[in-house]
């Protein structure tokens, strides 16, 4: 991708991966948590902006939702694009958005489903139910049920009150399950997880944070040479993360930009400032808390106030960016 400034931006991208589609479950960080302590790379997008389906993403996941499916405006995502292509696996609302979208019937259950169930009917030779056992305890947080399913697509799990505790469409590997394997609760809901990226997904379980490291930092010294990167940073854990493999990679060909936009904590900017130049970053400190106390001023509404923070933070880094000779990389 190239930015208005001319300077490509840097991705960075693992050679096999698992894509999670965020729909605002607050469980969504933990299935991420689950596929990467199978030594398996995955990546949390949101719901409407789903990244070009490359190679290198070997099945996707639908997260849960605190919304409904039945909601006017509820949160939607064109599975046509990658349904019947690439291994799916609805989870909670991901499952409800596959049953409703293709023909089922999502209703209200009559009373909201939180908590502990049991599995009392497993179809054991489908790949993803592969060494449950009957009876085994899952955790269902849920206020709709999925009342019937579509055409094509067979139930492979019930609790007693549930009958579409799981699904699967025939002749592809779609599936879609009512409770969450991501929790501590679902007791073998890390078995659940590793039949899909493992046995359907067919991941190889080769990624480590260690590799992870070592392939990012070869792909960066490959990918940008002898050519200059500038990067912004917020003095949190993500932009200094980057930083440091970027650097770890290419040295001072990276230029570092840290605003001070008046809104840090007391003391904040120069005590981040110092600690990246103790990281052996080169960092450049711009002092612009007048220009930002200039575009707030008079502005009440919080939503206004968020618009103006980073149109300045923009206009200030990109000042900065521009003083630096021969960028052509934005980390």
């Amino acid at each position: 991708m190239v930015l208005a400034s001319g300077w490509q931006c840097l991705p960075l991208r693992m050679a096999q991966q698992i894509l999670i589609l965020d729909f605002g479950s607050q469980y969504t960080q933990l299935i991420a948590r689950r596929v990467r302590e199978l030594n398996v790379y995955c990546e949390i997008h949101p719901y409407n902006k789903v990244p070009e389906i490359t190679s290198d993403i070997k099945g996707i996941i639908l997260s849960g939702s605190p919304c409904s499916v039945r909601d006017e405006g509820a949160p939607d995502v064109n599975t046509d694009a990658f349904r019947g292509k690439l291994p799916l696996l609805g989870v909670c609302y991901g499952a409800q958005l596959l049953a409703s979208k293709y023909g089922g019937e999502v209703l209200p259950s009559t009373i909201r489903e939180y908590g502990r169930a049991n599995l009392d009917h497993i179809d054991l030779h489908q790949d993803l139910l592969k060494e449950m056992t009957h009876g085994s305890q899952v955790w269902m947080s849920h206020g709709d049920t999925i009342k019937e399913v579509p055409a094509g697509f067979e139930v492979i799990a019930s609790t007693e009150s549930v009958r579409v505790a799981a699904f699967k469409v025939q002749g592809e590997s779609t599936y879609g399950i009512q409770f969450h394997p991501e929790v501590t609760h679902s007791l073998e809901g890390k078995n659940l997880i590793r039949n899909f990226v493992v046995g359907i997904c067919g991941c190889s379980q080769d990624w480590t944070s260690d590799t992870f490291i070592d392939s990012t930092v070869a792909d960066l010294k490959k990918k940008i040479g002898v050519d200059k990167v500038v990067m912004g940073l917020s003095g949190g854990v993500d932009s200094s993360v980057a930083a440091t493999l970027i650097h770890r990679a290419i040295g001072d060909q990276l230029t570092c930009v840290f605003v001070d936009n008046g809104l840090l904590r007391k003391n904040e900017y120069e005590e981040v400032l110092d600690s990246y130049k103790h990281l052996g970053l080169n960092v450049i400190g711009v002092d612009s808390k007048q220009r930002f106390y200039d575009a707030l001023a008079g502005l009440t509404d919080p939503e206004a106030k968020r618009k103006a923070i980073g149109r300045v933070f923009i206009e200030v880094f990109d000042d900065e960016a521009n003083k630096i000779d021969g960028v052509k990389w934005l980390g």
